[in-house]
């Protein structure tokens, strides 16, 4: 099989993309219990160093409340790679991540946090060239 495979995750699936800006990672399903440790680990696989981050839950049907170890996991993983992460919630998702009472960076869209990224890298390289001009 050519591609990307998606990976089962039993009611879950997986999906990564490398995209040049980042890299996007797309769970679709259900996240519950019965999987969590799975989605998990398979989700922080992808997490790479110099590479800003997207966890895209727009299309998951089901979260439940022990869906924010996911949340949490890629906030510590990306956080130790020093890279920029934003994750995509629909309602399901954000009702979780609101009752749970912690805070996440979030984006409306996958299209939203590449922008976000991008405009980050932009304002990274307006910045630089006042930050190594050396005083005379």
């Amino acid at each position: 099989m050519y591609g990307n495979p998606a990976f089962d995750c039993a009611g879950a699936r997986l999906h990564a993309v490398c995209r040049q800006l980042a890299t996007v990672v797309t769970v679709e399903g259900v996240v519950d219990d019965s999987n969590i440790e799975r989605v998990t680990a398979l989700a922080q696989r992808f997490v790479i160093p110099e590479k800003a981050y997207v966890l895209d839950l727009s299309a998951v049907e089901s979260f439940s409340a022990h869906g924010i170890s996911l949340l949490s996991a890629i906030d510590r993983k990306c956080f130790e790679c020093e890279v920029e992460w934003a994750v995509i919630a629909n309602d399901a998702v954000s009702g979780v991540i609101n009752a749970s009472g912690l805070t996440f960076p979030t984006a409306a869209t996958v299209a939203d946090a590449m922008h976000e990224f991008a405009a980050g890298i932009d304002e990274r390289r307006r910045l630089l060239p006042l930050l190594t001009k050396k005083t005379a």
